[in-house]
């Protein structure tokens, strides 16, 4: 068998020990064949072979992988290969392909353990994350009582630029849910109501419902998805590229300088953001009431002045405040507990925002069992 002259190209002999005979180049670029069609043509099945590579020109990594796949060919069959014949060069990078261990594949799933033993380490690790929590709490609590003395220790520059950015930068798209949030109370509200003749009483459903929930854990959900991510994102970062490492060497507290300015930020922004949040949603429903049941946005503003009290907004504006507070302390929690590669950056964002919004809705729950036993 031949070809042209740079072009791979190949021989065998079929006599006794046969004698494969490699010729022209063997790069990346050229159609490479088939193990098997090295061999095309030898008779015996089992038996010796032996390579010459005399006839080499240039050659690549991928003569190392066709050699290699037709090594494991020959084992198959139980062909004895001589490489010998070949190039130092080639011959030293066979001998080291062949002497590391293939890898396992690490996305294999691991062999489940029994029940008792999943039980038991599910149970450690609740534990774990229950400690790392608190303590966490606690250093955040401690980074708050900092503030109220009067003694930061982060840049007011900072500050200022996560205002800006868990504020003024949500704004858009607090706007278009909570409009829309408006929007949906009043359209089921309309739709029940118009029955019995009560369409009036939309006011009442959409004013009282942004007012004490969903203004609130709405604009708290997200700010989860939105700032708590991106924070657990930040400092994730730092943790892998070691900043928050080189902070502890130069005596800086990470908490002081990295997590109290965004439990801050987002602590004092959260209860603005929930207000604008209440009247773009009752925006929202007065325009499908004129839409729907022509009542005018005057007599449907009347109506929630009259029976919606101030402190139900009061009421959701605390809300307010204990969600920022937890978004924040979510997003910081998972990023200071990253660890040091980009997979782990991606989990830590991912289990921010979901433990803000499992925390959310619990607090949430909460607080309104604790409002109707106070008769709130």
């Amino acid at each position: 068998m031949s070809g042209a002259t740079r072009r791979p190209d190949w021989e065998l002999v079929p006599e006794e020990p046969a004698v494969l005979r490699l010729r022209g180049d063997w790069r990346l670029g050229d159609e490479l064949p088939a193990p098997e069609s090295l061999l095309a043509g030898r008779p015996q099945p089992k038996g010796a072979l032996r390579i010459d590579g005399t006839g080499l020109g240039r050659w690549d990594s991928s003569l190392v992988i066709l050699l290699l796949r037709l090594f494991a060919y020959c084992h198959e069959q139980k062909i004895t290969v001589d490489s010998d014949g070949l190039p130092d060069g080639l011959q030293r990078l066979l001998r080291l392909a062949r002497a590391v261990p293939v890898a396992r594949d690490r996305r294999r799933p691991q062999r489940r353990g029994a029940l008792l033993v999943r039980i038991g380490e599910v149970t450690i690790e609740l534990h774990r994350t229950w400690r790392d929590g608190l303590a966490f709490l606690g250093e955040s609590v401690l980074c708050c009582g900092n503030l109220l003395r009067g003694r930061p220790r982060f840049r007011r520059q900072d500050l200022f630029e996560l205002l800006e950015d868990c504020g003024a930068q949500s704004l858009p798209i607090v706007t278009l849910i909570s409009t829309l949030v408006g929007m949906i109370l009043a359209f089921v509200g309309a739709v029940q109501l118009r029955v019995f003749g009560a369409d009036i009483f939309v006011a009442d459903l959409v004013g009282l419902g942004m007012a004490r929930e969903m203004a609130a854990m709405m604009t708290a959900i997200i700010m989860a998805g939105r700032t708590g991510a991106a924070f657990a994102a930040q400092l994730g970062t730092m943790q892998v590229n070691d900043e928050i490492d080189a902070l502890r060497t130069m005596g800086i507290p990470p908490m002081d300088f990295l997590v109290a300015p965004r439990l801050l930020a987002l602590t004092l922004m959260l209860p603005l953001l929930s207000i604008y949040s209440m009247f773009m949603g009752i925006l929202g429903g007065g325009l499908v009431s004129a839409g729907m049941l022509d009542i005018g946005l005057t007599p449907f503003f009347l109506r929630i002045q009259e029976n919606v009290g101030l402190e139900h907004f009061l009421i959701g504006g605390i809300k307010a405040v204990i969600f920022g507070y937890i978004v924040a302390f979510s997003g910081c929690l998972r990023g200071m507990q990253c660890g040091r590669s980009a997979q782990a950056v991606g989990q830590a964002t991912t289990s921010a925002v979901v433990t803000a919004i499992v925390l959310i809705v619990v607090a949430d729950a909460v607080i309104t069992i604790l409002c109707q036993v106070l008769g709130v």
